[in-house]
C-alpha cells in the first residue's frame, strides 16, 4: 500500500469521518436498534442484527449511530476477531450500543469502501500492536484509530471496489458455508461406517461367501478382556513424582487415536507403594470420568504405562477377540455408554459399568475383514478431512487476499476520466468549513485545562474564580448545553479527563466551550489534588 494508484491519496481518518457523534433532538419514544457487542458480525457482509428499544432507554450511557455508519469494536477480543459491520435496515434510521464501539460517519466516501478497509489485516494487525489498557480488556487508542492513514480512491473507483467486493465476497461466504459443512458429513459417516461395522451390515454379502463363518453372538466385554484401573499417587509425596521415568496416563489421552507419548511420569516407589499396574502396549484405555466429551472415550496404547483413576485400562483376550474390532465396538457403543454412568453433578462410570459394554462378536476371521474394511473407508475420509483442512485455509486466506487487492488498486480496472480522489477532499474539506466543523488539533496535556490557583478570570459569558479548592462555573439550562448534556449522560459524574475526551474537541475548543456555557447550573471541580487526572467534575445544585 506504499505505492498509490495514479489518482489515488492518503489521508488520515479524522479528516474523512466524524468519530462517534451523539444524537440530541430525538423523541423519546421513537424505537431504535439496540446493537449488543454479541450481535456485531465478523465477516464482511454479515447483517447487523439488532433488538427494538425506545430512544429514552438508549440516549445516555451508550454508543449512537445511523444507517450508513460504519461501527468498529474497540476492545480486545472483539477488534481481534473483526467484529464490525456496515448499519443499515436500522427502524427510523438511528441506534445505539455499547460504548466499546467507535462510530465512524463518512464526510464524502463510500461506506461499504471505509468499512471494508477496516476489515484488511494490515489494518487490524496495525492496530492490535497499538491497543492500550490491562489484559483482558485492551483498546484501540482513539488517537491512533483518527491519525491512521486510508487509500483513498476516486469516488466512482470506491463504488467500483465496493461492488466487486460485495459480488467476490459473497462467493467466498458461499463456499465456506458449503465447507462448513463438510466436518459434520464426515462424523457421520464415520457413525454410520461403525454401526455397519459393529450390526454385521458391511461384511453381510462377505458372509455369504465365506464358509465356516458362526453366526454372530452378543455378549459383554468383561467376557472377552480383562478390566482395570489405576491410582493417583499421592502429590505432595514427591518422592512419588521427582526424577520418575515411567508413563503415567490420565483420562486426558482418550481423545487420542493412539498414544505414543506420556506427559506425566512416577518413579518406581510410586509403582510399588500405590500398587500401580505396568499395561503393555496395545492395551485400550477407557475415559470413565468427564462430563463433556471425555467421558466414553477409548484410545490404545503405543507405549508400557500405567493410569490414573479416570481410566479403565481394557486388556483383550486375544485368543476370543480381536483388538481392533473391540476397540470399534467400544467406539459404536460411545452415546450408550456415557448414559450408563451415574452420580449427581459429576455422574462417573465404574469397573462394574466398563464389563458391562456390549459387544457384538463375529467370528475372529471376519472380525479382521471387518477392521480391514473399517480401515479402508475411515482412510477415504481421513483423505476427504485432509483436503476439507486445505481448502478452508485457502478460503480463509481468500478474503484477505481479495481485500489487499482492493486496497492496492487492483481489483478494478482504474478509469482515466474519473475525478481524483484529491478533489473530493477538497469538497470534504470545503462542506467541514461550511458546516462549521472542528478541525483536529493536537491535543495537549490535561494540565493545560488548568487555571492559575488564587486568580480571577473574566470573559464576556462570565467570570471564572478560581480558588485552591474549587472553580465555580455556571452552565446554561437550555437544552443546547453541549457539555451540561454530555455530564449528564456519564451519569452527572465524570473524572475532568474523561469529560474532556468524550466530548471530542480540542483543548482549546473543550475551555471556549465551557466559557460560552457558564450560566445556569453549577459545576465544581475538585482541586485537593495536584493530579488532573483525579480531579472530579460533577453537578451540584445552582
Amino acid at each position: 500500500m506504499n505505492i498509490l494508484p495514479h489518482g489515488w491519496v492518503k489521508k488520515p481518518l479524522q479528516e474523512l469521518v466524524i468519530l462517534n457523534e451523539k444524537f440530541k433532538d430525538i423523541d423519546d419514544e421513537t424505537i431504535c436498534g439496540f446493537v449488543p457487542m454479541n450481535l456485531v458480525p465478523t465477516s464482511y457482509l454479515g447483517r447487523l442484527e439488532h433488538n427494538p428499544r425506545k430512544w429514552a432507554e438508549c440516549k445516555k450511557g451508550y454508543t449512537h449511530f445511523q444507517n450508513g455508519d460504519v461501527i468498529l469494536a474497540k476492545i480486545t477480543p472483539c477488534f481481534e476477531n473483526g467484529k464490525s459491520a456496515l448499519v443499515t435496515d436500522l427502524p427510523n434510521g438511528v441506534g445505539a450500543g455499547s460504548t466499546e464501539y467507535f462510530v465512524l460517519r463518512s464526510l464524502g466516501i463510500e461506506p461499504r469502501y471505509l468499512h471494508a478497509f477496516l476489515k484488511t489485516k494490515e489494518f487490524v494487525d496495525d492496530c492490535t500492536v497499538r491497543m492500550s489498557g490491562s489484559v483482558g480488556h485492551k483498546r484501540v487508542p482513539k488517537d491512533y484509530l483518527q491519525q491512521y492513514f486510508l487509500p483513498i480512491a476516486p469516488l466512482n473507483e470506491q463504488i467500483r471496489i465496493a461492488n466487486k467486493l460485495d459480488s467476490l465476497l459473497a462467493k467466498v461466504d458461499q463456499a465456506q458455508a458449503r465447507l462448513e459443512k463438510i466436518p459434520t458429513l464426515l462424523k457421520r459417516f464415520r457413525q454410520s461406517v461403525l454401526a455397519a461395522a459393529t450390526s454385521g451390515e458391511l461384511t453381510k454379502e462377505w458372509r455369504e461367501y465365506e464358509l465356516g463363518c458362526s453366526q454372530w453372538s452378543e455378549i459383554l466385554l468383561g467376557d472377552i478382556a480383562e478390566v482395570f484401573t489405576g491410582v493417583t499417587p499421592l502429590k505432595k509425596e514427591s518422592a512419588y513424582y521427582d526424577g520418575g521415568s515411567i508413563p503415567w496416563l490420565t483420562s486426558a489421552v482418550t481423545g487420542m487415536d493412539l498414544v505414543t507419548r506420556s506427559e506425566y511420569f512416577i518413579t518406581e516407589k510410586a509403582l510399588k507403594q500405590c500398587r500401580l499396574k505396568l499395561f503393555k502396549p496395545g492395551t485400550l484405555l477407557v475415559a470413565m470420568y468427564g462430563e463433556g466429551k471425555t467421558r466414553g472415550q477409548v484410545t490404545e496404547i503405543a507405549i508400557e504405562a500405567t493410569i490414573n483413576q479416570a481410566c479403565a485400562a481394557v486388556v483383550v483376550y486375544e485368543e476370543k477377540a480381536v483388538r481392533q474390532y473391540v476397540k470399534l465396538c467400544i467406539e459404536s457403543n460411545y452415546e450408550r455408554t456415557r448414559m450408563m454412568a451415574e452420580g449427581g453433578n459429576q455422574p462417573n462410570l465404574n469397573l462394574s459399568k466398563v464389563r458391562r459394554i456390549p459387544i457384538n462378536l463375529p467370528s475372529v476371521t471376519e472380525q479382521k475383514e471387518i477392521v480391514r474394511r473399517v480401515d479402508s473407508l475411515f482412510a477415504l475420509a481421513d483423505a476427504v478431512e485432509k483436503q476439507y483442512q486445505s481448502a478452508k485455509k485457502r478460503v480463509d486466506r481468500l478474503t484477505q487476499s481479495i481485500l489487499a487487492k482492493a486496497f492496492r488498486g487492483e481489483l478494478v480496472p482504474q478509469d482515466p476520466s474519473d475525478e481524483p480522489a484529491s478533489k473530493l477532499l477538497e469538497r470534504i474539506q470545503t462542506e467541514r468549513a461550511t458546516q462549521g466543523a472542528i478541525q483536529p488539533k493536537k491535543k495537549r496535556k490535561m494540565a493545560d485545562l488548568s487555571l492559575e490557583q488564587d486568580s480571577v478570570h473574566q470573559s464576556a459569558a462570565a467570570t471564572v474564580i478560581i480558588s485552591r479548592k474549587v472553580r465555580v462555573m455556571k452552565l446554561s439550562d437550555a437544552p443546547e448545553s453541549y457539555l451540561y448534556n454530555l455530564l449528564n449522560t456519564l451519569g452527572g459524574e465524570a473524572h475532568a479527563e474523561h469529560l474532556w475526551k468524550q466530548s471530542e474537541l480540542s483543548i482549546d475548543d473543550f475551555y471556549a466551550k465551557l466559557k460560552q456555557e457558564m450560566k445556569g447550573k453549577t459545576i465544581i471541580e475538585d482541586r485537593n489534588t495536584s493530579d488532573p487526572s483525579l480531579r472530579k467534575l460533577r453537578t451540584a445544585k445552582p
